[in-house]
């Protein structure tokens, strides 16, 4: 696809991972117009680098989501008003990776006990048989794409065993052993740590349901930092409050923010941070280099990195 580039949009809705101010500024080397954008300026975009969609977008001809999920935006409309959709996938693997394998920590040694008992001026040690190493226990990570691969390298690297779950039971490398996902409950059945990784698609909505969670074992840890919908939410907390899961560790979450009434913020075994398991102070730098490519890209004729629509 061909078109003319002159003026490049960050829209202001990036602000909720970075300033887009940041993002402006390491751009403009570009030899073309670069400028932060509310909704009212996005008519005098050919491009915008954005976190939501907004339907002025189909009168653009290109739009960048600095996440890697792109469910938010409406593939069949981008594509009968020919706007190319491309995202950020493979800059989250290190910061995700880290993530989880802090989570994993803090429920191995348990520090988020020290950080309760910190707030209540409270010297209270945890059971003789509560904290535990990772060397020697299993996770397996559902999804195997740059979110789950850099999970299974962050925590290969911490000794654990890591197993995988895709479409196919073809090996990948920093996996242990692989399942098709038809073989779900088997691969979760007796793993330490549950982490999922997939993308929101039709296939994955709901894919972690009350099934899912009666085939893990009853002392593991569930970890989602892929899409609040791919768990059926009440499960979780049923699973939860039944004493069938041992605790969570949360990032993301059917309806955003969490509500307040949600029984989800009272479980001492469960931890909530607010979508933003990938953050880190480069992340407006990582999606630059990705827009700087793809402007070259576009200047030289070559198809588009990470090209979605």
């Amino acid at each position: 696809m061909e078109f003319e580039l002159e003026r490049l949009g960050v829209h202001e809705s990036v602000d909720a991972v970075f300033p887009p101010e940041a993002l402006a500024d390491y751009l403009t080397d570009l030899p073309i117009d670069v400028a932060v954008v509310d909704d009212e300026g996005i008519e005098a975009c050919d491009a915008v680098v954005t976190l939501e969609h907004r339907d002025a977008y189909l009168d653009c001809e290109w739009i960048h989501s600095i996440q890697a999920g792109v469910d938010r935006f409406p593939f069949d409309e981008f594509e009968a008003n020919d706007v190319v959709l491309t995202n950020s996938t493979g800059i989250h693997d290190r910061s995700v990776g880290e993530t989880v394998a802090g989570y994993l920590l803090l429920f191995a040694r348990r520090l988020h006990d020290h950080v309760a008992n910190q707030r209540e001026r409270r010297w209270e040690r945890p059971d003789w048989d509560a904290a535990f190493t990772l060397p020697g226990t299993t996770a397996c990570v559902v999804g195997t794409g740059t979110l789950g691969r850099g999970v299974a390298e962050t925590l290969g690297g911490l000794g654990v065993r890591v197993t995988g779950v895709r479409r196919s039971a073809d090996p990948v490398p920093g996996f242990e052993e692989m399942f098709p996902t038809d073989r779900l409950h088997e691969a979760i059945s007796d793993a330490d740590f549950v982490i999922v990784t997939v993308p929101l698609t039709d296939e994955t909505y709901h894919l972690f349901d009350a099934d899912a969670f009666d085939a893990m074992r009853d002392d593991a840890y569930f970890v989602n930092v892929a899409r609040g919908s791919v768990v059926d939410e009440p499960a979780l907390i049923d699973a939860l409050e039944d004493g069938r899961l041992e605790g969570a560790a949360l990032d993301v979450f059917e309806a955003e923010p969490l509500p307040e009434e949600s029984p989800l913020w009272d479980m001492d075994e469960v931890v909530i941070s607010p979508h933003c398991a990938a953050y880190t102070r480069d992340y407006f730098r990582d999606t630059g280099d990705i827009v700087r490519e793809n402007v070259d890209r576009l200047d030289t004729g070559e198809a588009f990195h990470n090209r979605v629509v």
